[in-house]
């Protein structure tokens, strides 16, 4: 897939724009807070309807303005879609995010927060996977979302009754077994795909070593129902102590390692950043076989910290996997040939030749 159109109204930084990118490598270029991000941002919520940020609708309406709106098409082969993304309060007040999506249309982003994915906390990496696994099966998210339902509930009280009669609990036990092995399974296919792309890409952009990328369960490598339920009634004294849900999948993790050494803390930075670059990266195949078409990658200041050889070789690589977006402050980069360069500027976007892009801030 690609966008062919897409449209800002008061979003962000931008009043007004119209940008008709290609459907190739897109390097966005210009000094820093001039809005390179906040056009990212607007890409991903024309496709997926959310913000790779994070943010709230409000925090995505320019300063100042009532409503802002995202509009767009896009292309899969022969077929398009025309999306429309309101951002807008609704009677009570709470501004919300209203419009159609669609089942197709995939993004992966980049951007610096995704560090974490190999030097944070194992949320990060939680939530990395987790939104990889969504991609690939679209019903997943909602098993985690009622798996995160049913945690809040089972946690609630341990902390209110100090757990109360087992009876009380074991509802959301089964629950809780039911939804975390569904969530463990789909991981552990999520990671067996996933690793098999990074490791064949790692290299290919340049890294040096060979990496492991392991699903780590506090339910040990080859949990079943009844296992998980004895775990559950082992930890009981001690999750009544501290009033919270001790086993689960709600506290794996991933195992990030370069020649067998954990990357938290024995990477450089710029080994971590190549890392994150790659898993990042690793996600469009395994995306692409699952949904049929290539999904729109956003790199937002990618390249920064990456040897210039390595550099070359993350340019030689975005530039053949379909529609990409690429952000730099820097001087124009050596193998970007057959990119085409857009220069954003005080939430103006111009091309190569500076020719004015039919939109104006």
């Amino acid at each position: 897939m690609h966008i062919e159109t897409v449209e800002l109204a008061d979003f962000r930084s931008y009043e007004s724009l119209l940008f008709n990118p290609v459907p190739k490598l897109n390097i966005l270029t210009g000094p820093n807070a001039q809005g390179k991000t906040n056009l990212l941002e607007g890409l991903a919520l024309l496709a997926v309807g959310r913000s790779f940020r994070g943010a709230k609708p409000l925090e995505m309406t320019r300063w100042g303005a009532k409503s802002a709106a995202v509009s767009g098409e896009i292309r899969r082969g022969d077929s398009s879609r025309r999306l429309r993304r309101i951002l807008a309060p609704r009677e009570d007040g709470v501004w919300s995010l209203m419009g159609e999506g669609c089942t197709w249309a995939r993004v992966i982003p980049f951007g610096w927060a995704d560090l974490a994915i190999v030097n944070g906390a194992p949320q990060a990496r939680r939530n990395f996977l987790d939104g990889f696994v969504a991609k690939i099966y679209p019903s997943y998210a909602s098993t985690h979302r009622r798996y995160r339902q049913v945690l809040a509930r089972r946690n609630h009280l341990l902390q209110v009754s100090g757990g109360g009669s087992h009876n009380r609990l074991e509802p959301w036990n089964e629950q809780i077994v039911d939804l975390g092995m569904e969530i463990v399974s789909r991981r552990r296919q999520g990671v067996a795909s996933l690793g098999a792309e990074a490791e064949r890409l790692y290299p290919a952009l340049g890294g040096r070593g060979s990496i492991t990328i392991e699903y780590r369960s506090v339910l040990g490598d080859v949990p079943t129902p009844a296992s998980f339920h004895e775990r559950l009634r082992a930890r009981l004294p001690e999750e009544i102590r501290r009033g919270q849900t001790l086993v689960g999948p709600h506290r794996d993790d991933l195992l990030v390692a370069l020649q067998g050494r954990d990357l938290r803390t024995f990477g450089s930075r710029g080994q971590q950043r190549l890392m994150a670059l790659t898993l990042r990266l690793a996600e469009a195949g395994p995306v692409e076989e699952a949904v049929g078409s290539a999904p729109v990658i956003l790199l937002d200041d990618a390249l920064s910290e990456l040897d210039p050889g390595v550099q070359e070789r993350v340019l030689s690589h975005v530039s053949r996997v379909g529609q990409v977006f690429l952000t730099t402050a820097d001087a124009p980069l050596s193998d970007a040939a057959e990119a085409h360069w857009w220069e954003v500027r005080d939430g103006d976007v111009r091309d190569a030749s500076y020719a004015a892009l039919r939109g104006a801030a």
